[in-house]
């Protein structure tokens, strides 16, 4: 199985000071800066194009057509932005990519600069890893001091500047308008579009946001050419990513696979579901896709794949649960979390995840009847499709699909009373089977 992982961008973390200069250098780093330097720009571009490289930050958009409809007749400047507010539950692969390798993403951002015309690019980050900011605050300041950055880079006559920026602590601000409202210093809110970004978006100019893995991505694909890349993954979601295994599995981490490998070539990668237990549902690619079951182990996780069988590839973060968990709980959760991060803009983002909320912590007590399931989905079809960004789209997912899979185990809420799981033996009470409550064995 050590064959399936493709240790690409998570090549150098176990180098000793990876995040150093020093260290990335010793290990072939800015040789892609260097040749990209000395390509036309268009080149770049058309080889993004030819990869297949789509965007990393869940919507799977292909990055070379999004820095083609840069207008560059437009007199404005262009900028780069890098989404790396990476709030989504479950989610949790940009931050350590930026901790152990930061200068991955840094010459990703010149090169990528370079290709869309860009002479000014910033990295937005999350505000509460205050760690990750200092760490990517140093590597821009040794590009710099090394000529990586700054005026006439590697005598190339092209000149570039990079700034790190600190977020709020808005959820909302991975949502690529809203996060330049916040870069603007104005409240983070989602943008009515049109128009889009690349025609006004930073400061009314052209602009390209992409999520840090896509951009650490490029300098692998100038140094090894599109084909390299796209030798990997499948035939339509080329390339490689970090699969982020959290939860009940025995090795939580990080994996770096082909896109389409399994579920269950990952759980045997991350050393089986913990000791005992067996899994029970998952999420593809965080807290905002719908769940899934055990009866989809098989699914190539790839864009189509995961299309095929009504959920999302995401950004990938895979969270397992095993059969002590319950999943009307777990949804509860995650449903608080959307509607504390809802911004407040759209009615139906606004109030329905307040009313989502407040149904489904009346189903986890045990109150309520069985028409309430269908009081949820009629919620859900009046968020959906109808608020103002994903959020409120997302807020719905774990719902409608946890009701699909697991209704059983809502009913079972109304019949006990309340939460037919023994807190404090963390399983099912014993006058439940587990065909009851829809878990697996």
């Amino acid at each position: 199985m050590a064959d399936t992982l493709t240790p690409v961008l998570t090549d150098d973390w176990d180098a000793e000071q990876s995040w150093k200069l020093a260290t990335y250098e010793s290990r072939g780093g800015y040789q892609a800066l260097t040749k990209a330097l000395g390509m036309a720009q268009d080149d770049i571009i058309t080889a993004v194009k030819d990869s297949g490289l789509r965007g990393r930050g869940g919507a799977g958009f292909p990055t070379g057509m999004k820095w083609s409809f840069i207008p560059q007749d437009n007199p404005k400047p262009k900028y780069l932005v890098v989404n790396a507010d990476e709030s989504e539950p479950g989610t949790c692969k940009d931050i350590p990519l930026m901790m152990a390798s930061p200068h991955t993403l840094v010459e990703g951002v010149i090169i990528s600069s370079y290709a869309i015309r860009a002479n000014h690019a910033f990295i937005y980050i999350r505000g509460e890893v205050a760690h990750v900011i200092r760490r990517v605050q140093a590597a821009v300041a040794e590009a710099y001091a090394a000529g990586h950055l700054g005026k006439d880079i590697h005598g190339s006559g092209y000149d570039l500047d990079v700034v790190v920026h600190a977020g709020a602590g808005a959820y909302i601000c991975g949502e690529e308008t809203a996060l330049l409202e916040g870069l603007e210093g104005r409240r983070g809110q989602p943008r009515l579009r049109p128009p889009f970004p690349a025609v006004a978006g930073l400061y009314a100019s052209p602009t390209v946001i992409n999520n840090v893995e896509s951009i650490a991505s490029v300098p692998s694909i100038v140094k090894n050419g599109a084909a390299w890349f796209a030798g990997m993954g499948t035939e339509k979601s080329k390339g490689f990513g970090i699969f982020s295994l959290s939860g009940h599995v025995t090795r939580p981490g990080q994996y770096e696979a082909p896109l389409g490998i399994t579920l269950r070539e990952l759980i045997e990668l991350a050393g089986g579901i913990r000791e005992g237990h067996s899994l029970k549902f998952w999420t593809p690619g965080g807290s905002s896709t719908p769940l899934l079951t055990d009866a989809h182990l098989d699914e190539p996780l790839d864009f189509e794949g995961m299309a095929g069988v009504g959920t999302m590839l995401g950004t990938r973060a895979i969270q397992l649960f095993d059969e002590t968990t319950c999943v009307v709980r777990a949804v509860l959760r995650w449903t608080e979390f959307y509607k504390h991060e809802s911004c407040g803009k759209c009615t139906p983002c606004r109030e329905g995840t307040w009313w989502l909320v407040q149904t489904l912590a009346a189903l986890e007590k045990g109150q309520g009847s069985e028409s309430d399931l269908d009081l949820l989905l009629d919620q859900c079809d009046n968020i959906l499709g109808r608020s103002f960004c994903a959020l409120g789209d997302g807020a719905t997912s774990p719902i409608t699909s946890s009701i699909k899979f697991f209704r059983d185990e809502y009913l079972a809420h109304l019949t006990h009373g309340g939460c037919p799981f023994d807190p404090a033996a963390s399983t099912l009470f014993p006058s439940l089977s587990s065909t009851a409550v829809g878990a697996q064995a």
